[in-house]
This record gives C-alpha cells, sequence and structure tokens, in this order.
C-alpha cells in the first residue's frame, strides 16, 4: 500500500473557505487574496473575506468628491 495513494493534496490544502461577509463557499486560491508573503501554501496566509466583498467594501468606504465639495473654512 503507498501513501500517495492514500493522501491526496485537498486533505492537506483547505482548498474551499466561506466567506465571513457574504457567507458563499469559494476556491480558496482563486477567490481570496493572500494576506501574507512566503506562506501561500498556508490558508491562514489567505484572508477570510473573499475578492468581490472586499472590492465591494473598498469602494463603498472611498471619500467620495461630494464630502470634499460640502466643507467649508472653519469659523472660528
Amino acid at each position: 500500500m503507498d501513501i500517495d495513494d492514500q493522501i491526496n493534496i485537498e486533505h492537506i490544502l483547505f482548498l474551499d473557505r466561506e466567506c465571513r461577509v457574504c457567507g458563499k463557499t469559494k476556491n480558496l486560491i482563486e477567490d481570496y487574496y493572500l494576506t501574507r508573503k512566503g506562506r501561500g501554501a498556508f490558508p491562514s496566509a489567505y484572508s477570510y473575506e473573499c475578492k468581490e466583498c472586499t472590492i465591494k467594501r473598498v469602494t463603498d468606504n472611498r471619500i467620495s468628491n461630494k464630502i470634499l465639495d460640502k466643507w467649508e473654512y472653519p469659523d472660528w
């Protein structure tokens, strides 16, 4: 009995992860950002928020020009 037949790469690496924001299960390597350099082999090196949710969060929280237009010099 060969050990290579018993162990698959999927048993060592977690290939799917559930996003903490949207709750969908997605592919770890393709759908999550790598957060730590040099540790790409470990599942803990990937974020817990999928790429789609990260992009949505960043664009929603970005400062728009509308806020800067309403700014007035303080009247001290």
